[in-house]
């Protein structure tokens, strides 16, 4: 039967009703058949690389920079051949209200899980402790709004978070980390906020590159169809990739990096890194590549992940094309369809889904034929499908089964991966079967 859209807590991952006719049934089963479309990385739309692009002439001109790969010596994966059937997955913890991101800091294995509610809980041995955080002053919570996103900074002892205030409006604080992980609600710094025209399309994730800058998605304020198309105008910080360093400067709460690619031109928002996202519920830096994978919630019809290599920039400067185009196909004819990096992967609305979730790339060692296959989901038909790529083209995909109503799937410190469930309260781990 048709899968109900108010299953899902979150509806930044609600866009257009469910489109599947069977209804997802649970972690660990196989998914339907599903016929994916793919597109290589890095194509550009066929009107040439520059037309109509955003201003990226000198000093913003794409190159690489310092979200080079952690290890420049990296080959590529010596992969092992995958089937579905070496993949299970089984509940890590339960009775967790609307989770929707996970996040952990170096040297400690605790995962702590964001509850969209307001609360981030750690989870030591797949048992849940008291949280470490509760937000409830000017906080707002529902639909798309709420407690979003988490970072803890690589080199110091603070964490970043991405909420939505009484006013509706995008927030990110910084809070400084006890050694048992708590959040000291005391020490509460506001880094940035941005207004939300609308309630929809608040992006919410966050998370530091291989650079050591925080990177925050931002969706294009909501509504549909981009209607003051903002994400391919630069002097809006809404339908971007931003980049910051967080920590405060004297007077300044925080700085932009010198060589982020609209420093010093003329109307343009510094902290852009790349534009003309919709909606990029969940990105992720691969640990050993440092290549930014980026899952864009899509309009209507097509849903889309986007990959920026680190060898060729990590994403600076590019054009991910909405409003101009969803996924690899035209969309609002008043924008400039030139300049575009085509998303490497894009399915249709339909059994396959209709609101994409990521999503990382997986780097455990429990399933050795898994690794260096990136991860995504859906919100509305729970699939969770692996991506593998080779030197920034897609290779291989396979659908590895359902979760219901996926809002994230993220790695762990040690590189194993977990599924997160809205309709379950549920953190899922990925395991060999």
């Amino acid at each position: 039967m048709r899968r109900p859209i108010l299953l899902l807590a979150v509806a930044a991952l609600l866009l257009a009703a469910c489109g599947s006719d069977s209804d997802p049934s649970g972690a660990g089963e196989s998914g339907p058949d599903v016929t994916f479309a793919t597109t290589p990385a890095g194509s550009t739309d066929p009107a040439g690389p520059d037309a109509g692009s955003p201003d990226t002439s000198d000093p913003a001109t794409p190159q690489a920079s310092d979200t080079a790969a952690p290890d420049d010596t990296a080959t590529p994966d010596d992969t092992v051949a995958l089937a579905a059937d070496q993949v299970a997955f089984e509940q890590f913890v339960g009775d967790l209200p609307n989770p929707v991101d996970l996040a952990w800091r170096d040297g400690d294995p605790t995962l702590f899980v964001v509850l969209q509610g307001g609360s981030i809980v750690p989870v030591r041995d797949g048992v849940a402790g008291a949280p470490v955080l509760e937000l409830t002053d000017d906080f707002s919570s529902g639909g798309e709004q709420g407690l979003l996103g988490l970072a803890f900074h690589p080199s110091q002892p603070l964490a970043y978070v991405n909420y939505t205030d009484g006013d509706g409006d995008t927030v990110i604080a910084e809070y400084q980390v006890g050694d048992d992980g708590t959040l000291q609600a005391a020490s509460t710094r506001q880094v940035l906020a941005i207004d939300q025209p609308h309630s929809n399309h608040n992006g919410g994730d966050l998370a530091f590159g291989p650079d050591g800058y925080l990177y925050i998605g931002m969706g294009d304020g909501g509504s549909a169809n981009d209607p003051d198309r903002r994400s391919l105008n630069v002097g809006q910080l809404l339908g971007k990739m931003l980049r910051i360093d967080p920590l405060a400067a004297g007077a300044e709460p925080y700085t932009v990096p010198a060589d982020n690619p609209f420093v010093g031109v003329d109307g343009a928002q510094p902290e852009i890194w790349a534009v003309g996202l919709r909606n990029p519920w969940r990105f992720n830096f691969d640990r050993q590549t440092g290549d930014l994978w980026i899952a864009d919630v899509g309009q209507g019809e097509w849903e889309e992940v986007d990959l920026a290599r680190a060898v060729d920039g990590g994403g600076r400067g590019l054009n991910f094309g909405w409003s101009a185009w969803e996924g690899t196909h035209r969309y609002n004819s008043d924008q400039p369809e030139g300049g575009v990096t085509m998303p490497i992967f894009e399915y249709p609305h339909g059994d396959a889904g209709c609101s994409v979730t990521g999503g990382d790339v997986y780097r455990g060692t429990a399933i050795p034929s898994l690794v260096g296959w990136y991860l995504l989901s859906d919100a509305c038909s729970g699939i969770v499908t692996a991506l593998h790529a080779t030197d920034g083209v897609l290779a291989e995909q396979l659908v590895l089964g359902q979760v219901n109503a996926v809002s994230s799937i993220n790695a762990g410190p040690d590189g194993e991966m977990y599924v997160l469930s809205l309709v379950d309260s549920a953190v899922y781990k990925i395991v060999a079967a």
